[in-house]
């Protein structure tokens, strides 16, 4: 009920950490009981830990020493502190309803994971619900309410989600008419299907308020990822996350990814697949999207003291981050790429690379050399299947062109019969390949040893080869209309 870190650094510090690693917003988790259980809910800090023996009181004394200002507060107050100081540092915050007894989640059986269950009583949530929105009415920077997390076991079933949810959304607005409704679907939030043939029925208009939320880990398909061939996987597993949650963008209702993540340190084989999927999905479908996570560790996770969290952003001291390139990855997907007042900029397409977060553009210390950089170079793909762009230079297109294999390709002038044709392989689509001429060989784009330098090699793992490794290979290309100066 305490948020994670208090005992590694001032409040404010981490809120300004936060901001300066180019994130908007917090996804910030709390129980219902603190909502609905004086008796937790005002409870001091100090005594809140006391009551967990385990700790030995550490924590106590490092949270005295790093915010002494909170460690006396009530547990709700310090809650409150929490989300003020993040809008102090303009971060936004999504107040998420994680579970009803404070502990950690989640499990099938934890008996917080549907309505009915014994610790999630409907009324007693809605309750909570209409409580918070309350609380922080006058909380400018808290913009949404996310009404529940990852329902799940063995009574989720399709009409009490419709009837407890809609049940929860009135409660929301009728005490805050200002936040976003947003709601998690079933099968701990894998699953929004049951929506393609029904809607939720709420007294406000819908498509200005409610927003729809969906998680993508790699455990949801682990074996997958672990014994098959990354494009076969991708490409199906990328279907099925549209054909459950993604098909709501074509229905004009917002669609958050509000979990995805990975094993900072990069050894996770699954995860390190499975997350070059999820960044090309994301800039694809232009979605908004919450990491998990920020925390490096935790006061107590399943009764271990300090334990270390390794998807976390954070490293266990809380004062570097865990990895930096990962970190800049994900920021090549902050900003959005078909946002809001993007409209008067005409539809282009960007060549991004998931793997490094980088896009295809023109090297700028070589004229007309292409190499892996920022995502802020305009190409054209039409149905000659030219990749083209208007340089700068002159007025005359100029187009990718491969040159041989292992070669980086050239930026010619383009010509109908002699530029690349280039065509999307294999299941993942993200294989952008072409014929050499006069050799007549097939070759993707690729990135060169160095890094940096956009090349064409031989297509790999076109073959349905479990151990082949294609990630290097995958561009998307992602449509966009943001302003570039």
């Amino acid at each position: 009920m305490v948020a994670e870190g208090l005992s590694k650094r001032p409040l404010d510090e981490i809120s300004k950490a936060i901001g300066a690693m180019g994130f908007n917003c917090v996804r910030l988790t709390w129980p219902t009981l603190l909502a609905t259980n004086d008796s937790i809910a005002n409870l001091t800090v100090r005594q809140s830990f006391e009551r967990l023996g385990a700790l030995n009181f550490t924590d106590v004394s490092l949270i005295e020493r790093h915010n002494p200002a909170l460690i006396d507060l009530p547990l709700i107050e310090a809650y409150q502190a929490v989300v003020s100081n993040l809008g102090d540092n303009n971060v936004m915050v999504i107040l998420d309803n994680h579970i009803t007894k404070p502990g950690w989640c989640c499990s099938r059986t934890d008996g917080n994971g549907f309505f009915g269950d014994t610790y999630f009583d409907p009324n007693v949530w809605a309750e909570g619900l209409h409580n918070m929105a309350t609380l922080f009415r006058s909380h400018k920077n808290v913009i949404g309410m996310s009404l529940r997390n990852e329902l799940r076991g063995p009574r989720q079933n399709v009409e009490d989600w419709f009837r407890y949810m809609e049940m929860g959304a009135e409660a929301v607005h009728a005490a805050n008419k200002d936040v976003l409704v947003i709601l998690s679907g079933l099968s701990f939030d894998n699953d929004l299907g049951f929506l393609s043939a029904r809607q939720l029925n709420v007294s406000f208009s819908r498509k200005r308020k409610l927003v729809f939320e969906v998680h993508w880990y790699s455990f949801s398909d682990s074996e997958a990822w672990a014994n098959g061939n990354p494009n076969d996987v991708c490409g199906r597993i990328s279907g099925s996350v549209t054909n459950k949650a993604g098909f709501l963008l074509q229905r004009k209702f917002p669609l958050f990814l509000s979990e995805f993540g990975m094993d900072q340190r990069g050894v996770n084989v699954e995860d390190n697949r499975y997350f070059s999927c999820a960044m090309a999905y994301a800039a694809d479908k232009d979605l908004d999207w919450a990491l998990w996570t920020l925390q490096g560790s935790y006061y107590l996770r399943e009764g271990v003291v300090e334990l270390e969290e390794v998807y976390g952003l954070l490293s266990l001291n809380w004062t570097t981050v865990r990895n930096q390139t990962q970190l800049q990855r994900v920021q090549s997907i902050q900003q959005p790429f078909r946002g809001p007042g993007f409209s008067e900029v005409p539809p282009y397409k960007i060549i991004f690379h998931p793997l490094t977060g980088h896009c295809v553009t023109l090297d700028s210390s070589r004229r007309l050399t292409l190499a892996a950089g920022p995502c802020s170079q305009r190409w054209s793909y039409g149905h000659h299947k030219t990749l083209s762009l208007t340089t700068g230079f002159n007025s005359t297109p100029s187009c990718i062109t491969a040159v041989g294999v292992g070669m980086p390709v050239a930026l010619a002038e383009c010509d109908r019969a002699r530029s690349s044709k280039w065509a999307l392989l294999s299941s993942s689509g993200m294989h952008v390949s072409t014929r050499v001429a006069g050799d007549n060989a097939t070759v993707c784009l690729d990135v060169g040893g160095d890094g940096r330098s956009v090349i064409t090699n031989p297509c790999r793992c076109l073959g349905g080869d479990a151990s082949c490794d294609p990630e290097g290979q995958w561009f998307k290309l992602v449509t966009s209309t943001r302003l570039i100066s």
